[in-house]
């Protein structure tokens, strides 16, 4: 059985067709030809293919396509916030701090490192707690964010090139703009 969808994805308006077993990351990937969001695992384990769906962070490849009609899909690549003034996008403040951090690696993990990022950052401003919160009634907040706290929230996306410190230093950096 295929159905016709619509996601927004990146600020662009997209219709495609998919059958009803189509993961979102292959609908992205295959029939949207979107290929910052990467296919690592495909099982939910390592990350890859992490976006912000509706604003909060998503494994595509464990979300059926046809459960997201109508909804607003930001990669990497629909991160960044215009143009520079140099003919170039201006990168998202977690896109500067990964590479002023040296936190980008062999690329693969990185679209999904840096939707995390973004997603849990904001995740933190909402004052939602992680596994390793110490005080849930405390307020919070990025200026509280620790080591601990960056790691227990990203530790859903693995970098095989094990540059964890690069990647919660850029996250700090990226929590200070």
């Amino acid at each position: 059985m295929e159905s016709s969808i619509t996601l927004h994805v990146d600020g662009t308006e997209r219709t495609v067709v998919v059958d009803h077993r189509t993961t979102l990351l292959d609908a992205l990937r295959d029939r949207l030809a979107v290929t910052s969001v990467k296919k690592g695992c495909d099982h939910g384990q390592c990350g890859s293919c992490t976006v912000l769906l509706d604003g909060r962070r998503h494994l595509t490849c464990l979300t059926l396509a046809v459960a997201q009609d109508g909804a607003e899909v930001v990669t990497a690549a629909g991160l960044g916030t215009g143009d520079a003034g140099d003919g170039d996008d201006e990168l998202h403040p977690v896109q500067q701090a990964f590479l002023e951090q040296d936190g980008y690696q062999c690329g693969y993990c990185t679209p999904g490192q840096v939707c995390s990022a973004v997603g849990m950052l904001d995740e933190v401003k909402q004052g939602h707690p992680s596994h390793v919160t110490d005080d849930l009634t405390a307020a919070g907040g990025l200026d509280d964010l620790t080591d601990e706290e960056i790691r227990e929230r990203m530790s859903g996306n693995l970098c095989r090139c094990g540059a964890y410190v690069n990647i919660v230093s850029a996250i700090h950096e990226a929590a200070t703009r």
